[in-house]
């Protein structure tokens, strides 16, 4: 074994007895090395302890937040599907009355062409019918026409009748009046 610079390799015994004395201090110091390393992973697993609880009263903190904030969106999810679906119900109404006005729109439409057929219809009746009459009157025209001729002639016949008459008739009298007289 060497001996340590700065021993003298006087006496063995107490060489031994420091060498003894200074590994005792060594192994004691070791201990308390291992014993300071204890004592910090102590304080190091106590300081971890108090993080890790804050740590955690603030995850419960946050969960709390995340079920209120949870249970209030389940409120807004609850109100928003019932605000949609009264909109789809009122959107389903309003289409359906659609439905019913353009159905009723196009039953006025179809009667209102109905009506203007028949319409058209009695027009033409109408036309036809002034046709008509426009040629009965024009014939009624014409028999007034040959009416008042015929009478005319009828009214003539009984004049040049009637002076044929009264000449006979004065001829009759002064035949007679002659005769009177020859007599």
């Amino acid at each position: 074994m060497a001996t340590p610079v700065g021993w003298s390799q006087g006496g063995s015994g107490s060489v031994c007895l420091a060498f003894d004395q200074l590994r005792d201090v060594i192994e004691s110091q070791e201990e308390l090395i291992h014993q300071l390393r204890n004592v910090e992973e102590k304080a190091a697993h106590a300081k971890t302890k108090v993080l890790l609880a804050k740590e955690e009263e603030k995850l419960q903190f946050a969960l709390g937040e995340v079920e209120v904030l949870s249970k209030q969106l389940e409120k807004e999810k609850l109100a928003f599907e019932k605000a949609l679906s009264s909109v789809k119900s009122r959107a389903l109404q309003e289409s359906s009355k659609k439905d019913q006005l353009i159905t009723k729109c196009n039953e006025i439409e179809s009667h209102i062409i109905k009506q203007e057929d028949i319409l058209n219809g009695k027009e033409n009746e109408i036309k036809e019918l002034q046709h008509v009459i426009s040629q009965q009157k024009e014939i009624f025209r014409n028999h007034m026409s040959d009416f008042r001729i015929q009478k005319q002639q009828e009214n003539y016949m009984a004049q040049v009748l009637d002076q044929k008459h009264k000449k006979a008739s004065g001829t009759r009298q002064a035949r007679s009046h002659q005769r009177a007289r020859e007599k």
